[in-house]
């Protein structure tokens, strides 16, 4: 049987856009933190020594 739970997919659908997601979400938390590590190198937000 054709299963469709709350929306117009099925199980495997659903499970094939969510690892979609899921890929494209951590590749832009890896791009976010390494933009930001990239960032703290240069200028240091915390502890930096402000006004310096």
């Amino acid at each position: 049987m054709n299963e469709r739970i709350g929306t117009h997919l099925t199980p495997e659908e659903a499970q094939e856009i969510h690892k979609g997601f899921m890929g494209t979400f951590t590749l832009y938390v890896v791009i976010a933190l390494v933009a930001h590590a990239l960032l703290w190198a240069y200028k240091p937000w915390i502890g930096g020594g402000f006004g310096q």
